[in-house]
């Protein structure tokens, strides 16, 4: 039987990722696939693996994740803000490294919401004089 060490819910803009930490060799699953096949681009592989980085926990746990909503960016930030949470559940003494870089905090940035009698968030109609 598979034990989850620890579990972690990650978000950022409209992405919701859902992480379990398992015993094993540094093996990270996305949606199952790998992590460097389902994040084609490696500053986002590089961002979801920051928290392992910190911690240096890279081959000591096996990570699955099942991400969705959002974009690429919104997704890898929401896994990494997953795994933190899972890595500090499993192991306390890293809470302190990876508060200290932000990793537990969630980024709050999100779209503005298209305001009444404008083209967008905030860019306006052509003025026309006459």
């Amino acid at each position: 039987m598979i034990r989850n060490l620890g579990i972690g819910t990650g978000r950022r803009k409209c992405a919701v990722a859902r992480v379990f930490l398992r015993e094993g060799e540094g093996k990270v699953t996305v949606n199952g696939e790998e992590l460097d096949k389902y994040f084609k681009l490696s500053e986002l592989v590089g961002i979801v693996r920051q928290p392992l980085l910190v911690t240096a926990a890279d081959n000591k746990y096996d990570i699955l994740i099942t991400v969705a909503g959002g974009g690429p960016n919104g997704q890898a930030g929401a896994c990494r803000h997953g795994i933190a949470r899972a890595l500090a559940q499993v192991d306390p003494s890293s809470h302190t490294a990876l508060r200290s870089n932000g990793f537990l905090t969630r980024d709050p940035r999100m779209v503005e919401r298209k305001k009444y009698g404008q083209r967008g968030a905030r860019r306006r109609f052509q003025f026309s004089k006459r």
